[in-house]
């Protein structure tokens, strides 16, 4: 009755086997399934895909909604919840989709790539590239985070100002999704993700990109 065309599928068996078939703009996935859960599959699927994903669970506690976004999940909404809650969370990744396909066909000039430390990033492509030409598949989230980094590299950006560069929002008091990404990135392009060198942590202030960033046309 929204107007979106919708496949379900019981199990993860099913949704590889339609992902195959079909290709897809956003994945409702749901945490608690019969053989492999939700978060198994969310990370298989992101693997090899950007593809926006909603991950929904009746258990709505701080830690599962943080190990969900670690997966690769671009959102997360406990069970029970408006139905009108999720439409508009699915229209706002649809529509942050829609707006960067939009933005590049508009551009005449291709996106320059950006270059940091060792890595490449490509906008146009959305993916990372290490120095021996291996492709990083980012989310959505991890590339407009990276992005944001890449764009004001040297300077303290708080959670409030990367939540608003990357999602148009402010930060609650509890919403730690911004550091679940970083924590995300670190993993990627950090020699040691433990002992950051990158994305630095500034006590109090936010976080830091420590890196010259160079425009390759």
């Amino acid at each position: 009755m929204h107007g979106f065309r919708v496949i379900t599928a019981t199990d993860g068996q099913q949704m590889q086997k339609k992902l195959k078939e079909k290709n897809f703009d956003l994945i409702i996935l749901d945490l608690m399934l019969p053989g492999e859960d939700g978060l198994h599959l969310c990370r298989k699927i992101r693997e090899t895909s950007s593809i926006p994903i909603i991950m929904l669970s009746a258990i709505g506690s701080e830690t599962d909604r943080i190990v969900g976004l670690e997966m690769g999940a671009d959102d997360y909404l406990a069970k029970p919840f408006n139905p009108r809650e999720l439409l508009a969370r699915i229209k706002a990744l649809l529509r942050r989709a829609s707006n960067e396909v939009t933005q590049a066909k508009q551009s005449i000039k291709k996106l320059p790539i950006l270059r940091f430390h060792h890595w490449l990033l490509d906008q146009n492509k959305r993916c990372l590239l290490a120095k021996d030409g291996l492709i990083i598949p980012l989310s959505t989230g991890e590339f407009e985070l990276l992005l944001a980094f890449l764009e004001h590299p040297e300077h303290t950006l708080t959670r409030d100002q990367l939540l608003d560069l990357t999602r148009g929002k402010e930060a609650s008091p509890i919403d730690r999704s911004i550091d679940v990404q970083v924590g995300r990135l670190r993993k990627k392009i950090e020699d040691d993700p433990k002992k950051p060198t990158l994305i630095v942590t500034v006590r109090g202030g936010g976080y830091q990109l420590n890196a010259q960033v160079e425009q390759l046309s």
